[in-house]
């Protein structure tokens, strides 16, 4: 079981349109509201790979209800945290040459009291779970060092933690040793203060990110593959997208992967690799299922290319 914590949810509105021409009437092509949140999307890719997830989850007001709900038709179990604040909407707009723009809201402020109940309800979920991925941003009333105390807290209890997020809340737990990170080219190049411009360039950030604490590190590099930097080595994993629909969700897909394929080594990369593959060719935020994946199209290699250059590149 994977347990999932998303400290700040969202109900996800995805339209897809031609083309965004700023003051214009803009019409869409199509729309679809989905519960949203990295962690969320965790969860939802592990549902639509068969596998059994419990969500934990701050909600709030109509939209929390909503998200709910959502979830409860797909068929995931939610241990929600009852927050007085009302749960953020969240807008994306994807157009027809792929390129996404979304608009996010800040989310409702935590109380210390809803910050405790969001810890204790993590600690009551926990036993039995294989992985607890901690995902996103942190909401209004947390501070940065929330994901490392729960961290600690995950580790005492003897269960694995794999981490999807960003900034002065990614540098804070890493102390606590994560088992797993998982950063975007952006948000590596953030944590080590320095441009990626070559895979080499991603390879030694990651490596750093070692170094600071984090026991593994997969890399998302958006569409030049993926990274994975361990205790046994660096591998690196690519795969061929004929056409990018829409990449909300993808790289939390890709943790999906990794995670249900057992979270360690070359064959926990493919998996990743190849849900994240699947997802960008699906529409708005939709999760892959065993029937979208492609795993002959994936490559994963210990060769890491140090040399090529991203086309991509993160200033």
């Amino acid at each position: 079981m994977i347990l999932t914590v998303t400290p700040n949810p969202s109900l996800d509105r995805t339209y897809e349109v031609p083309s965004l021409d700023r003051g214009e009437v803009v019409r869409a092509t199509g729309e679809r509201v989905d519960p949203g949140g990295k962690g969320v999307n965790v969860s939802r890719a592990v549902t639509a790979a068969g596998r059994r997830t419990v969500a934990v989850l701050p909600l709030g007001g109509a939209p929390g209800a909503l998200v709910a709900d959502l979830l409860d038709a797909q068929g995931i179990e939610v241990a929600p945290v009852p927050v007085a604040g009302a749960t953020r909407s969240n807008i994306a707009l994807a157009e027809a040459d792929g390129v996404l723009t979304k608009i996010n809201a800040p989310g409702p402020e935590l109380t210390p009291a809803e910050r405790e109940l969001l810890l204790d309800t993590v600690r009551r979920q926990s036993p039995g779970a294989d992985w607890i991925a901690c995902c996103g941003s942190l909401p209004r009333g947390l501070s940065p060092s929330w994901y490392a105390e729960l961290v600690a807290r995950v580790h005492a209890a003897g269960v694995r933690v794999a981490l999807d997020t960003s900034g002065p809340a990614l540098l804070a737990a890493l102390r606590e040793r994560p088992d797993v990170v998982k950063p975007n080219a952006g948000e590596l190049a953030e944590a080590v203060g320095r441009p990626l411009v070559t895979v080499g360039d991603a390879l030694k950030a990651a490596e750093e990110l070692r170094g600071m604490g984090a026991r593994a590190v997969l890399a998302s590099l958006g569409a030049d593959g993926q990274l994975l930097v361990d205790d046994d080595g660096a591998w690196f994993g690519t795969a061929a997208v004929d056409a990018v629909r829409s990449n909300v969700g993808a790289g939390d897909s890709s943790l999906a992967g990794f995670l249900v394929a057992g979270g360690r080594g070359p064959e926990a990369l493919a998996s990743a690799v190849a849900h994240g593959a699947a997802a960008v060719r699906l529409p708005g935020s939709v999760m892959p299922t065993p029937a979208d994946l492609d795993p002959a199209a994936v490559t994963v290699t210990a060769e890491v290319p140090a040399d090529r250059a991203l086309r991509e590149p993160v200033s």
